[in-house]
């Protein structure tokens, strides 16, 4: 039986398509792309867009869809109830943002001490450490980002941009490290960087996959890309 779910994306974004093929075929992703409010980098996306975008989904017959734009979430109190009620509605299905399944994630794997290692500017990751701390009650431990002043300049980065800073950060008390950016290639690395450092780590899109698999009650582990997708630990939210 094929699954099949839509991920809104930022138009600038030419990752989380990639990675979503990285699933099994019996999972098909189908993608809306979203304009940029104007409000400067990671501004959240227009309203008409995501209304607009869901709406097409909704005619695809998908079962959920995932806002993957983690900075989104980051500018508003409110944002991910407001967004994911537009979602649903536009698309008739359950709607999820993904620094919503990056907080739920962390909890999941019975963790609440995380770092967080991210493309962005200082500014954006300081929103960060308040939003997993206000929404998801996870204490950052370490803080570090690669500066990055867009979208095109976080698809230029690549995996030992965070291999490297988690060598800096790591430290006993961190148990998670959380690496936020729909547009920052990171699938392919979980695994060897589990290995390395001994503890999770969570993404943004392969914990919007996680959720994707809990919303579906999947019995499929997908053990390649780290402890979260191998073992799809139920929500503890």
């Amino acid at each position: 039986m094929t699954r099949h779910f839509g991920v809104l994306i930022p138009s600038t974004n030419t990752t989380v398509e990639i990675e979503c093929r990285l699933l099994p075929a019996s999972y098909q992703a189908h993608v809306g792309r979203l304009m940029s409010s104007g409000g400067g980098s990671f501004s959240p996306s227009r309203d008409e867009d995501i209304e607009y975008q869901s709406r097409l989904l909704g005619t695809a017959k998908v079962e959920m869809v995932i806002l993957a734009q983690t900075s989104a979430s980051l500018f508003a109190e409110d944002y991910d109830d407001v967004v994911t009620k537009r979602m649903s509605v536009g698309a008739g299905v359950p709607a999820i943002t993904s620094a919503q399944a990056v907080g739920r994630a962390v909890r999941a794997l019975g963790a609440r001490r995380v770092a967080i290692v991210s493309p962005y500017s200082e500014a954006v990751n300081e929103r960060a450490a308040r939003y997993f701390e206000d929404k998801h009650r996870l204490d950052t431990i370490a803080l570090e980002g690669f500066g990055a002043t867009d979208a095109y300049a976080i698809g230029q980065l690549g995996p030992q941009h965070a291999r490297d800073a988690f060598a800096r950060v790591d430290r006993p008390e961190i148990e998670v490290f959380v690496v936020p950016g729909g547009n920052f290639p990171t699938m392919s690395s979980i695994g060897s960087w589990e290995r390395e450092f001994g503890k999770p780590v969570v993404t943004t899109n392969q914990a919007s996959i996680w959720a994707m698999l809990r919303a579906f009650d999947s019995a499929d582990r997908l053990p390649a890309f780290g402890r979260l997708l191998a073992d799809v630990p139920a929500d503890a939210s």
